[in-house]
């Protein structure tokens, strides 16, 4: 575990809880001073040092940057149809890599279920991911570079609010961390770029769906986040000056966040699982957390 300051900082303490968790069906030990729902909505990443996921031994050939198509760096699974995407090999393989990535999913519900049983009748389950490959150096654009500050939003899944969870797994082979760089407040994000944002235009958001842009029509939530996300990744000098702390996630561990809350980026790392849940707004423990309940405090409108 690797924790280095930058040039505005906070105790890591305030941004990160650590859980004992060593099976993915618990039980979880901690110290935390409240319950790991409130610690999430109040935009903490939960912690799990020892929790690790095991590959068995013909599924440890898939740790190549070369099982994932190259334009698409990932592999991507959707347990709801059973869809495997973007993985390259043998129908063999292929059959092998979508149960070690189903199986993947099956251990991250399941460790959702249990450390938050109040989510567990309203989660709604999204894409897993397997990522190969090295994440640092990429040339990309501000807008897809993850190494930059961001809060999630999605430009061709719009979620209208509903919250955004993920869970990460650490499993590279040779010990290399996953570096992350963890944000400011989402209040403090928001007060920086929604002004900034131009204005939303039902018409347009409409044709977007339409036209097969986007899965379904992009609100005024959507719009506002999206803009907020892309200009917080283009904006270099606070990429530099924002209140922030790095933090590498050890090879073994797993992490769960809010990443529609808290801004994050990942500065390096290799062999990632990662897990997306979507949680309505409705369903949370105190839904005036929420990003959207937020940015409507702060726009003084629905965004709808």
């Amino acid at each position: 575990m690797v924790a280095r300051m930058t040039k505005r900082e906070r105790d890591i303490s305030e941004v990160l809880e650590t859980l004992d968790v060593g099976d993915w069906r618990g039980p979880a030990h901690t110290n935390m001073p409240a319950d790991a729902v409130t610690a999430l909505e109040d935009g903490k990443v939960l912690y799990f040092p020892r929790l690790g996921f095991e590959l068995a031994e013909k599924e440890r050939r898939f740790l190549s940057p070369e099982v994932a198509d190259a334009k698409a760096k990932n592999v991507s699974f959707d347990p709801n149809t059973g869809v495997l995407k973007h993985a390259v090999g043998s129908p063999e393989d292929l059959s092998i890599m979508k149960l070690m990535i189903g199986r993947y999913y099956e251990s991250a519900r399941a460790l959702v279920q249990m450390l938050l049983p109040n989510y567990a009748n309203a989660l709604e389950t999204g894409r897993t991911s397997f990522r190969p490959s090295e994440i640092a150096c990429r040339r990309l654009s501000s807008k897809k570079d993850d190494t930059r500050l961001h809060v999630d939003a999605f430009p061709s899944t719009p979620t209208a609010g509903k919250r955004i969870l993920r869970v990460f797994t650490n499993v590279n082979p040779d010990g290399q961390g996953r570096d992350w760089r963890l944000g400011e407040p989402f209040e403090e994000v928001v007060r920086a770029f929604a002004g900034r944002v131009p204005h939303y235009f039902g018409a347009g958001a409409f044709l977007l769906s339409a036209i097969g842009a986007t899965k379904s029509r992009r609100t005024a939530y959507d719009h506002l986040m999206l803009n907020m996300h892309d200009t917080m990744k283009a904006d270099e000098a606070y990429q530099r000056n924002a209140e922030q702390n790095r933090f590498s996630f050890p090879a073994g561990s797993t992490w769960i966040v809010y990443t529609d809350r808290v801004s994050h980026a990942a500065m390096g790392g290799q062999h990632l699982f990662e897990q997306t849940f979507y949680l309505p707004v409705s369903a949370m423990a105190d839904s005036s957390k929420a990003p959207l309940r937020i940015l409507e405090c702060v726009t003084s409108c629905p965004l709808v």
